[in-house]
This record gives structure tokens, sequence and C-alpha cells, in this order.
């Protein structure tokens, strides 16, 4: 618990994020490479979650946490395409193939459960996806090394830490981070599909603000059979970008300058056509770890964690629940405590020790509050959030943290608290 731990509280020094001169922030939208590959990892995690404890009543040692995906080839024009090519998606990881139970031995169907859910979310998700044509779906998955299936059986109660591991995060986010956020939710929410179906899912949106000017640049692939010609295609993005800004004068005052498929070259002919909405279906590679961290975004002017979270198993793997734990701390702290205006949350974990004594906990602040007002609230509310942390496992099964979901946003985790 927080007393047996070392728990740091600190002020920062220096400006602000949102203070500084500039600041730079990306966000990979559901359909980019690298998002799809956390997706799959973590779609194939949960089912296998569900399927043990639905089976034998607990969650067994699993990590489906590696994933590669493979660009296809494809031809794409005005008014059609087609795929020459499918891509290539493949799970690999370890988990607990056979279960001892009532003196005889069963099998746990691994691939067939990872296969059928892996198909059943692209089929879900990507409108213009053939999933039988477009894509093979793949894996290679082991049984865990002893040591670490050892770790995981041992706790007695409290799961022990499978690995020497951080957990970062930061709060509040800025105007920026909320913008690059927002845009990517947009172009990719069922209603602007429902006005706009020719703008695909593979959206990323880079967002660069020098001191109170915000400059966005979206990279969105355009489906070609929707797009009948230059001027439909045209069209479109000016109203995609339109869209945009109207959103984006809710959320700053700021002036915001959007690029939309800033690599066009309308007088050589060079457009964003995908057959599939997909840029991985023409040789855009992807792979866990290189997209958005846990909390959605990519970050570089912010401390982070360079943990791929996705597909670790939910129980014990302090890369993937301590960056959530050190989330609702810095989100609560910064909603509940006046004069915080920006913290950050680092947890180090230990290997072979339980989840709720980390080794060392630093929380760093900014604002007016007094660091005995701080330290006072945020130790009781550190014990809070790790008593927690044995249970953590229920909101990753229920998707209450929409992990790596890619069009949605990070919770309201203030309000979902007070909820």
């Amino acid at each position: 618990m927080v007393a047996e731990s070392r728990l740091v509280i600190s002020r920062g020094r220096g400006l602000t994020v949102s203070s500084r001169p500039i600041e730079m922030v990306e966000r990979k939208g559901k359909g980019h490479p690298d998002t799809m590959c956390d997706r799959a990892a973590e779609e194939a995690s949960i089912s296998l979650s569900k399927y043990y404890l639905e089976r034998y009543g607990r969650i067994f040692h699993h990590n489906l946490d590696k994933c590669v995906l493979v660009g296809g080839q494809a031809r794409a024009w005005f008014g059609g395409g087609e795929v020459l090519e499918p891509m290539y998606l493949m799970i690999v990881g370890r988990a607990t193939t056979r279960i001892e139970k009532g003196g005889s031995t069963d099998a746990v169907p691994v691939g067939s459960i990872i296969l059928g859910t892996i198909k059943s979310w692209l089929r879900r998700e990507f409108r213009f996806l053939d999933v039988d044509s477009h894509v093979v779906v793949d894996y290679r998955v082991k049984p865990g090394s002893a040591d670490l299936v050892h770790v995981f059986e041992s706790g007695s109660g409290v799961p022990l830490a499978n690995d020497t591991s951080l957990g970062v995060a930061f709060a509040p986010r800025t105007e920026t981070e909320r913008l690059v956020t927002e845009t990517e939710r947009l172009l990719n929410s069922p209603e602007f599909k429902a006005r706009r179906p020719e703008v695909g899912e593979d959206v990323k949106v880079m967002g660069l603000r020098e001191n109170d000017r915000i400059s966005l640049t979206v990279a969105a692939a355009m489906v070609s059979r929707l797009l009948e010609s230059k001027e439909k295609y045209i069209s479109v993005v000016e109203e995609a970008k339109e869209e945009i800004l109207k959103m984006a004068s809710r959320i700053t005052d700021k002036e915001v300058e959007v690029n939309f498929n800033a690599a066009d070259d309308y007088e050589r002919g060079r457009y964003y056509l995908t057959v599939t909405g997909l840029s991985a279906e023409n040789g855009d590679d992807g792979q866990v770890g290189r997209g958005n961290r846990v909390g959605g975004l990519i970050t570089p002017m912010r401390p982070m964690s360079l943990e791929a979270a996705a597909g670790k198993n939910p129980v014990n793997h302090v890369g993937k629940i301590y960056n959530i734990a050190a989330q609702e701390i810095v989100d609560r702290l910064t909603s509940e405590v006046r004069g915080v205006e920006e913290a950050y949350c680092y947890m180090l974990s230990k290997i072979g020790h339980p989840i709720d004594e980390p080794q060392a906990i630093h929380i760093e602040y900014y604002g007016s509050a007094g660091e005995d007002a701080v330290r006072r609230y945020a130790e009781s509310l550190v014990e809070d959030e790790l008593s927690r942390l044995p249970r953590i496992w229920e909101g990753i099964l229920q998707r209450r943290y929409d992990l790596f979901r890619g069009g949605e946003a990070w919770p309201d985790w203030a309000a979902r608290r007070r909820a």
C-alpha cells in the first residue's frame, strides 16, 4: 500500500505545456496500421480473458502483445479500384494453452479465439474492407515462459507484478491535445461518415501550436469508388476542412489552420485515393507500440512511457495497468484539488512484488496549491487507487477505459468517478 511504497510529491519547475511557445501533438486514428495492430492485440486479449473467466472462473497467464500488419498492394482510381495483394496481420505472443480440470487436461482453442475475434472486429470497424479477400489473419502463440507463469500464479489474493516497468500519465489536456483528439474523432464518427462516407477510416492528425496559432495537418485515406472525379474529391476535402474548423471554434479561440491531405498535388494528378479507406492496402505497415500511448495521443512535449501496453494481460502486467492507475490519479488530482493546474504521475513496479506495492510513485504538479495540501490529498488518493488495482482487470474487460480504440476519446475520468 502507499505507506509501504515510496511516494514523492514535488512542485514542477518551469513552464506548463500550454504556456510554452511551441507544442506538438499527434494522434493515429482507428484505421492507421499501428492503431490496427494495437486494437487487434487488445481485442484478442479481452476475448481470451473472457474465455478463461467463463470456463474456469479466472484469467490465466497470457500476453498477446506482439502484432504486425504487412501492407498489401492495391490500385485505386476515381470511381473504382482493386486490391491486388491482401494485407497480412499476425498476432504473436504467449498464452496458457492447456488447463488441468477435474483430473483431465483441457486444450484451450487459442487460435480459434484469436482468428474469430480479429475477423469480427475488422468486419465491424472497416466499411470497405473485405475480410475474406483483402486481409490474411494469422497467429503464432506459444505457452508462456515458466518464470513469468510462476509469477502470475503465485499471487495470494493480490497479483504479483510480472515486470519492473513504468506507468506514466498527465492531466489535464491542453487545447491543442483536445483539438487533435476531437479532429480524429470527428472524421471517424458515425455521424460524419453518414454525411461524408468518402473519407476512410485511416486518419492521422498532427497538431502544431506556435504561440497562439494552431496548425492541424490531417491525412485521411479517401475511398475511390465513392469519388467519381477530382472535382468531387476536392469538394469533399473542402467540406471536411470546414467541419474541422467549426468544431475547433468550440474548443479554442486561437487561430486554427487545417491542411488536409497535404501531399496531394492536384496539378500533377496526385490524390490520396484508396480502395478500402486504409493505407495498409498499398504498402503501409503497422506494429504494436508505435502508435498512440494508452491515453490516445503521442505527446513528445510530455513525459510518456514507451511501453507497448496493447494485448498484455489485464491482471498483473504493470506496463498496462500502471498507466491506467496513473491516469486515474492525475485526473482526480487536477479535478478535485483547487490550485493544481497540471499534474504528472510516474509509477514504478518491482517484479514479483504485489501490484499494489509499487517500488516508487512520483507526483509532480504545477499551480498555486501548497505542497502540504497536495501531499495530504495525494496520499489518500494514491492509497485509494492502489486498492483498486487487484480488480482493474474488470474495467478493462468491460471496456470502461476504451484502450486503443482509436475513434473514441479517453474517458472523462472525473465525471466517471463522480457518477
